[in-house]
């Protein structure tokens, strides 16, 4: 049975508070195919979203000349499938203007389900977020790390923490664009759907 409406949910990539590998606070420069790639996943699952988020200036001026070159530059005309995609990126300085914005289209304040390969207690496995997002009317915002994971301080504030992606081997080191397409099919695919 297919479902009528689709969720409100939007995702984020966080730069910024997210861990290095010596476990400090830094901002994560942006990349070229994370930004590509996951526009791409947002607009193939329908996503409401996809924000960038990324407080240093020259990264975000960055940000916005890549996604201008494919929304109103050569590429738009070039790639029409890709100026879609890029369409429904914003980028924002921090998280707390996300959820603003998010609130300004939605008159709610969205819940958080942050992600992370580390295990958390009390985190929430994949059906029953699933059966909450499509049936709750509520804003959800999901947010992806960069680095070695977003800031303890972002993950203790946020609504819910999604258990990790498991595969059954010892490595478990995806990229960010790996770890959202097999997380959005596990919340938004065509099994989902049925």
């Amino acid at each position: 049975m297919r479902l009528k409406r689709r969720p409100n949910l939007y995702i984020a990539l966080i730069h910024y508070p997210i861990y290095n590998k010596n476990k400090k606070i830094v901002t994560t420069a942006v990349t070229s195919f994370d930004i590509h790639d996951i526009a791409r996943l947002a607009r193939t699952y329908d996503v409401s979203g996809f924000y960038i988020v990324m407080p240093i200036e020259a990264q975000k001026r960055l940000c916005e000349r890549i996604i201008s070159h494919w929304t109103e530059g050569f590429g738009a005309g070039y790639n029409p499938t890709r100026k879609e995609a890029l369409k429904i990126v914003s980028i924002a300085p921090d998280l707390k203007s996300v959820k603003a914005d998010i609130v300004r289209k939605h008159k709610i304040q969205p819940k958080i389900i942050a992600t992370d390969a580390r295990i958390f207690k009390g985190s929430i496995d994949y059906v029953k977020l699933r059966e909450r997002i499509w049936k709750d009317k509520s804003a959800y915002l999901i947010l992806f790390g960069t680095g070695w994971g977003i800031a303890k301080r972002v993950m203790n504030s946020a609504d819910y923490i999604l258990k990790p992606i498991r595969a059954g081997a010892e490595y478990n080191h995806l990229s960010v664009r790996s770890a959202a397409s097999i997380i959005m099919d596990r919340l938004l695919g065509e099994e989902v759907l049925k």
